[in-house]
């Protein structure tokens, strides 16, 4: 039976890309709603690696699991970088996607595509409640802001995220094209590698 691995989210569409991102990776993933538990879902560091680290460490301490949180944001060069890791809360905890495109639509108005540079970047942490340790991943991918949101398929930014490579916005690409290039798949990874690992050392404890 293999050990349980808590994804500290409710997020519908994130869960779903870490089922198809973790498929074979040797660990149960359940979710803070199957183990009936509520985590405090305040993002208050100023890194992606802080958010990523207070989520998986508080999992772990709910849970008595490994626990893996993750932080990611848009960053976008002609807004210096913003919203980076305030992503989430760009406007607002309330304010709609369709609110934000417009305002980032708003603040590009007249900038060159070329200028329209971006990426998405994703920190994942895993904590082992035994040793409490966190293991930290990575990944990136870059592209450009497109002029209208475009595509059903995603969530988030992902409709104003263009991907050139695809001729695509991130919204357009079907799951497996977007689970291979994707700055989650690309922390995933990483985050793969240390569960191995850790798999390795619950098998042996």
């Amino acid at each position: 039976m293999s050990p349980q691995l808590l994804l500290a989210t409710n997020n519908p569409g994130k869960i779903a890309e870490y089922d198809a991102l973790l498929n074979g990776c040797g660990w149960e993933i359940v979710t803070p709603r199957d183990l009936g538990i509520e985590l405090d879902a305040k993002e208050t560091g100023e890194t992606y690696e802080a958010n990523a680290t207070m989520k998986a460490q508080r999992g772990a301490q709910a849970s008595g699991l490994v626990t893996l949180g993750d932080d990611s944001g848009l960053e976008i060069e002609a807004m210096g970088g913003e919203p980076g890791v305030h992503s989430a809360r760009f406007l607002g905890e309330d304010a709609s996607y369709e609110q934000r495109f417009a305002e980032i639509e708003r603040r590009l108005a007249g900038v060159r595509r070329e200028r329209r540079r971006a990426r998405f970047r994703c920190v994942i942490a895993v904590a082992d409640p035994r040793t409490g340790a966190v293991r930290l991943a990575e990944g990136d991918v870059f592209g450009l802001i497109a002029e209208a949101p475009r595509g059903e398929g995603g969530f988030g930014y992902d409709p104003i995220f263009w991907v050139p490579q695809h001729s695509a916005t991130m919204a357009e690409l079907r799951e497996h094209q977007k689970n291979i290039i994707s700055h989650r798949a690309r922390a995933v990874a990483g985050a793969r590698q240390i569960l191995k690992e850790l798999l390795y050392e619950h098998q042996r404890a």
